[in-house]
């Protein structure tokens, strides 16, 4: 089914004839693109950026943040796997810095949105969470974090000019998305992508 269902994806795409992802390990490694034909599939990486028209970055999520920038003047773009480890692995500080070295830009050039994720009401977690985020703890536990407003605090020290976060939860009751903590791990994965479509 999950076979299937990929290949629905690339049907469902016709405008981008290369799509790339990787084997996710809630790190901080974000890799440059030049383009491809079919599939890609590399080791050890929570981002993709690019500036090839025609290529579909793609990463999988069901609570972490899908993390989506561009450049917009030059067409360049990325896309983030943003988890508790990854946010403070610096995978945001990667992704901005690799856009803006290879468009030529700054980072007030750079626009970033963070995507449908679990939201910091229903993000229950424990010291370790908020110690690696470098956030205060506040009274004995558990805490809540809010990884998109932590996400979008580091955009805004980073100087990306435009920030916007979605208000969807992937946890909350009734939600039509899927979540690996709501679920206790039953659910499946959710598929999130960013690119331009190539030229007809």
């Amino acid at each position: 089914e999950v076979m299937t269902n990929w290949r629905r994806l690339r049907a469902a795409l016709p405008g981008f004839p290369g799509q790339v992802l990787a084997h996710q390990v809630h790190g901080g490694r974000v890799l440059w693109q030049p383009g491809c034909d079919g599939w890609t599939l590399y080791e050890g990486a929570d981002g993709h950026a690019t500036d090839a028209p025609g290529l579909l970055l793609l990463v999988t999520v069901a609570d972490c943040v899908p993390v989506y920038l561009a450049a917009p003047e030059s067409g360049m773009i990325a896309l983030l796997h943003a988890g508790w480890r990854g946010t403070a692995a610096g995978i945001l500080a990667a992704g901005v810095r690799l856009l803006c070295e290879r468009a030529g830009v700054a980072p007030p050039e750079v626009v970033m949105h963070a995507g449908v994720a679990i939201s910091g009401a229903r993000y229950e977690v424990g010291a370790e969470v908020p110690d690696a985020l470098g956030i205060p703890r506040a009274g004995a536990g558990p805490w809540h974090v809010d990884l998109r407003g932590v996400l979008a605090d580091q955009a805004r020290a980073l100087g990306v000019g435009e920030v916007t976060v979605s208000g969807h939860c992937t946890a909350e009751p009734g939600s039509p998305f899927f979540s690996h903590r709501a679920s206790g791990g039953t659910d499946g994965r959710m598929v999130a992508w960013l690119g331009r479509p190539a030229a007809a």
